[in-house]
């Protein structure tokens, strides 16, 4: 399925996930006081369903490593495990909207330099004068949306 539609709409839902992950991976942390061990429960957790996902879809993989692929292919766990230790730790202490209005300002500019140099085998799209606009538009809007207030209620 190749439809524009159904990924953005997937993509959107992704989206939705991170702050309710953070939310909730924050809270886990909070009360067990320890950011790591939150962050390995959800790591296990979600160890367990994507192993579940792919032997439901896939089966048993033939191999894990190829010979022809880089090696820091690999490293994508690494990124996510210290985003999912950052957030665990700082979204109680900073707030959610806080954390990820500047996760989501990372997201900018790393897509941005990603795309415009081909990065890491990423194809390639220039950051035109109408991409600058655009990214310069959504670092405004992450910082209008930034959290300056105290937090009300509990």
């Amino acid at each position: 399925m190749n439809n524009p539609l159904f990924y953005s709409i997937i993509m959107i839902v992704a989206g939705i996930g991170i702050p309710v992950m953070a939310t909730l991976n924050g809270g886990l942390g909070a009360r067990l006081q320890s950011p790591t061990l939150a962050a390995a429960i959800l790591f296990f957790v979600g160890l367990v369903f994507a192993v579940t996902y792919l032997l439901v879809t896939e089966g048993v993989p033939e191999k894990i490593f190829h010979a022809n692929t880089p090696v820091y292919y690999y490293f994508g766990g690494f990124f996510v495990l210290f985003y999912v230790l950052t957030v665990t730790w700082i979204a109680p202490r900073f707030g959610i909207s806080n954390a990820i209005a500047f996760v989501l300002l990372g997201q900018m500019i790393a897509m941005s330099l990603i795309d415009h140099f081909g990065l890491l085998g990423a194809q390639r799209f220039a950051l035109d004068p109408q991409r600058m606009a655009g990214l310069a538009m959504m670092v405004v809007g992450v910082f209008l949306v930034l959290n300056k207030a105290a937090p009300t209620g509990s």
